[in-house]
């Protein structure tokens, strides 16, 4: 079995990889900022996955290498906490472009590889829960816009491909002590 585990540098994605190799998964691992892995059935793929260009070489090297795609995993993306009236049209174009235009590029691409193969496949989407449930300490619309459509890509994507065998899945795992976190004691993060 092969994974795909886009945003792979660091956190949850890093782990996310480590995790597939225990289950005996070889992983593509995807960021834009990823160094070479120290495990032959590990493929460290660095670019930015917004880039068509960048999703196709992605799904191509993974067919190359190791033959097959069977798991997508999008755990990539930016987060801004700022009101939502001081974003700029850069934060904008940049949430966007990684998490809708990612999204819509990869999936595309690793769902086409799953029907070419005809055997099934998963693809699973990390979203945050700010996504269903605001917070009146985080501002986070700019997020909200970016993860809710992916929530609803994911719905949609789901049925669209159920009888060929695709499962198509959100997670919302909650707040995790990542990089990302590394400021917040165990007590502030369990508060939020």
């Amino acid at each position: 079995k092969v994974a795909i585990v886009n945003g792979a540098s660091q956190g949850t994605g890093a782990g996310l990889v480590a995790a597939y190799r225990r289950h005996g998964f070889a992983v593509v691992a995807c960021s834009r900022s990823l160094t070479a892995a120290h495990d032959s059935d590990v493929l460290a793929f660095a670019g930015d996955h917004a880039d068509p260009g960048t999703a196709r070489r992605i799904v191509d090297a993974a067919v190359a290498h190791f033959g097959r795609v069977d798991t997508l995993i999008h755990e990539a993306g930016v987060f801004m906490p700022k009101p939502f009236t001081m974003h700029s049209p850069q934060d904008y174009v940049l949430t966007t472009g990684d998490k809708m235009s990612g999204f819509f590029h990869l999936t595309q691409r690793v769902i086409t590889q799953l029907l070419h193969q005809g055997d099934g496949g998963h693809v699973v989407t990390m979203t945050p829960t700010r996504a269903r449930h605001a917070y009146v300490t985080i501002p986070s619309a700019l997020a909200a816009i970016t993860e809710g459509g992916l929530i609803a890509a994911t719905t949609s994507l789901a049925k669209e491909y159920a009888r060929s065998g695709i499962r198509v899945n959100a997670v919302s795992p909650c707040v995790i002590g990542t990089p990302t976190h590394s400021d917040d004691s165990p007590a502030a993060l369990a508060a939020v």
